[in-house]
């Protein structure tokens, strides 16, 4: 379906949870995040309506993500049931990676195509320091946990501050260039000012082609990652959620006062 500025919209963002069992520097304050209540979450039958309704609109792409969207319960059931909707061909995930080693192999069974892992530098002492209570080596478990599962091609998202050029980002793309892997470069973004780039090595951030939904755990259906607009599925139905969604999507994306990175997903 196009939106008013005659992009396709076939890529919808799942946010299947807020919760993280990472605290990474620029995605969680030092304080904290309020967490929503459990109640609020939608439940996989929900988020398998909307999906359902989704594909019925053109949609073919769908990403699962957080929080750490490995921390819910169920997930690989999840994945199953999102595996079997006619018209998503491309079922993806965006991960940290900490607990892929783990879950690699049936998510793959259940479905998955791909996914995407978080690693910002290949340093063990940066790492938990970015992280807070990480340890890389599980994220390079997990990356090779993936490989042997066939979740491919595995895109590895490094976190800059401005320059690929940065000794973290640099280790992080021989390490990448060696294992066969991808490398897309993030610089730090700000919802609240508004602050972000286009994705080097990938097509994130670049508003006129923007072709995405997102939709948070708690169900609201959202047009655009740096705009306040959401609107509830379970207020609106799904159907009005998601055509308003797309009917009033902006042009380019703002400032986002109302969110955070734990509860929308990158």
């Amino acid at each position: 379906m196009l939106d008013s500025y005659s992009r396709n919209i076939n890529y919808l963002r799942i946010s299947v949870t807020d919760r993280c069992n990472l605290r990474c520097n620029y995605c969680m304050p030092p304080e904290g995040v309020e967490l929503i209540h459990h109640k609020e979450i939608l439940s996989f039958e929900e988020i398998r309506e909307i999906v359902s309704y989704c594909a019925e609109l053109g949609v073919n792409k769908v990403r699962i993500t957080g929080g750490e969207p490995l921390v819910r319960r169920g997930i690989v059931d999840l994945v199953k049931m999102l595996s079997e909707i006619k018209g998503i061909d491309d079922l993806s995930m965006t991960t940290n990676g900490a607990l892929l080693d783990q879950f690699a192999v049936p998510l793959a069974a259940a479905g998955l195509k791909r996914v995407n892992i978080s690693l910002d530098t290949l340093n063990p002492g940066n790492y938990r320091h970015i992280t807070g209570v990480g340890d890389i080596r599980n994220v390079l478990a997990g990356i090779e946990a993936a490989v042997e599962a066939g979740l491919t091609p595995i895109k590895i998202n490094c976190v800059i501050k401005s320059s690929r050029d940065e000794p973290d980002a640099r280790e992080v793309e021989a390490f990448c260039i060696e294992k066969g892997l991808q490398v897309r470069f993030i610089k730090e973004m700000n919802l609240k000012t508004g602050a972000f780039s286009t994705v080097i090595g990938g097509d994130g951030g670049n508003c006129k082609s923007c072709n995405r939904l997102r939709l948070t755990a708690n169900g609201k259906i959202k047009p655009c990652l740096f705009s306040d607009l959401e609107f509830d599925v379970r207020e609106l139905g799904i159907e009005q959620a998601i055509l308003r969604a797309i009917g009033r999507k902006p042009e380019s994306g703002t400032e986002n006062k109302i969110n955070s990175f734990s509860n929308i997903g990158g």
